[in-house]
């Protein structure tokens, strides 16, 4: 059997029918100008999963092996989480069949391996959507920016948190507000925790420096801070600051080490990642020769996220008897990893009022060999609560963080000092 070009069917297998399966198996089926055919469906309680939209000829199971050892030529698995997903994409990739996966988490745990068996194999395994939904960064870091010679990627890449800070900016609510109205759109999860402590991030900012910065990273290595501490007044400190707070995602590489961290931060208004607002993701990736090169829009949603999936099907399918491209070279480089990125900083203090504090802090900033920017207290706050702004000048993270170990234990801290660098 052949599809409307006259090349054969490239036959499809899904693993998982939720929000972002029933997209990619609507785009297959409606498309009628490619010669993709999707075969099987995989899904716990399939019978209440079944749409009559379907061609009857695909095959509904809840038996993993029906895939598995089905023809398939590629294998698209949406349904996430490390075991048994990792089990069964190597068992796809075993038996001769290519895969399409949108799981963050296992490819920035895995990705190396699960490359390897796929060269090994003669197959490919794409992941267009592991990172920032429909928008096509990992292809464009991959192929558009490959004759550039990438040092550093940000972004924003978290859409969730972008929401959230969106929210609490735009109407002045605190943090626990706009977690909630969050949550009640579908935006945040019911348990948000991988989200506003940025490990949903750093598992993308770890793939991301694999492909574009050709960095062997691993998760656990890149420092996450959440952004659970920032509330209402932080945004005003940082409006007068000209900047806004944004959860931003960065790895930069140095002649000796790698710079990686996701965390809160201020950024002027006139850059790009100050104008990403609610769920949308945006990635910054920086050449030797090209400069900067933007890539934006949404990053989460089922038929976004199904678009990048079903890209990568047609690249698996346009490819001659599953010859690899770039996306299974290797990692080169495995630089020492660090957090402490040479920035201005951003020191909110929440406090019990009484003279001479801002001379005791001042003591142990310069004791630190750090210089002191400017201060700045909103009025007419509770002496019992006063909340207040230190700016630093530019200095290693390193050494704040060793001032506010300091500072934390002062009897006058009401709570932990808020640290940001101002990016």
């Amino acid at each position: 059997m052949t599809g409307t070009s006259g090349a054969p069917n490239c036959k499809v297998a899904l693993i998982g029918f939720g929000t972002v399966g029933s997209s990619v198996a609507k785009i297959l089926c409606e498309r009628t100008n490619t010669h993709l055919r999707l075969t099987h469906v995989f899904n716990r309680n399939v019978v209440r999963k079944k749409v009559d939209w379907l061609p009857p000829s695909v095959q509904w199971t809840e038996n993993i092996e029906d895939v598995l050892s089905s023809d398939a030529d590629i294998v698209v698995e949406v349904i996430g989480g490390l075991q048994p997903t990792e089990d069964w994409i190597r068992r796809a990739l075993s038996s001769g069949k290519s895969v399409v996966t949108a799981n963050k988490q296992l490819i920035a745990r895995c990705g190396p391996e699960l490359i390897q068996l796929a060269r090994e194999m003669k197959q490919q395994i794409y992941y267009g959507a592991s990172v920032a939904g429909g928008v096509p960064v990992i292809s464009g870091l991959h192929e558009g920016l490959a004759g550039d010679e990438l040092f550093k990627i940000q972004g924003i890449l978290n859409g969730t948190c972008n929401y959230i800070l969106s929210q609490i900016e735009a109407n002045g609510i605190p943090f626990a507000t706009a977690l909630r109205e969050a949550q009640k759109l579908g935006f945040a999860e019911a348990d948000p925790t991988e989200d506003l402590d940025g490990l949903d991030a750093r598992a993308k900012l770890a793939i991301l420096a694999r492909v574009g910065l050709h960095c062997d990273l691993r998760p656990e290595s890149i420092l996450a801070r959440s952004i659970s501490p920032i509330d209402a007044v932080d945004f005003e400190y940082a409006s007068q600051l000209g900047c806004t707070i944004r959860q931003i995602s960065m790895a930069e590489l140095t002649k000796d080490k790698l710079l990686a961290a996701v965390q809160p931060a201020l950024v002027n208004l006139s850059s790009p990642l100050a104008r990403v607002e609610g769920p949308r993701n945006l990635v910054v990736a920086t050449g030797t020769y090209g400069g900067e090169t933007v890539f934006g829009g949404h990053g989460a949603g089922g038929h976004p996220t199904a678009v990048a999936i079903v890209s990568d099907i047609l690249a698996i399918a346009r490819s001659k008897h599953g010859g690899m491209n770039d996306a299974g070279k290797p990692a080169q480089k495995t630089p020492a990893v660090s957090p402490h990125f040479a920035t201005k900083h951003y020191l909110r203090f929440m406090v019990k009022d009484r003279p001479g504090i801002i001379a005791t802090l001042a003591t142990i900033l310069s004791a630190c060999g750090i210089n002191i920017d400017s201060v700045l207290q909103k009025p007419e706050c509770q002496k019992s609560q006063l909340p207040f702004l230190i700016t630093l000048e530019e200095c290693d993270a390193a050494l704040v963080e060793m001032a506010i170990e300091q500072m934390n234990d002062l009897d006058f801290m009401v709570q932990p000092c808020l640290h940001m660098p101002i990016l």
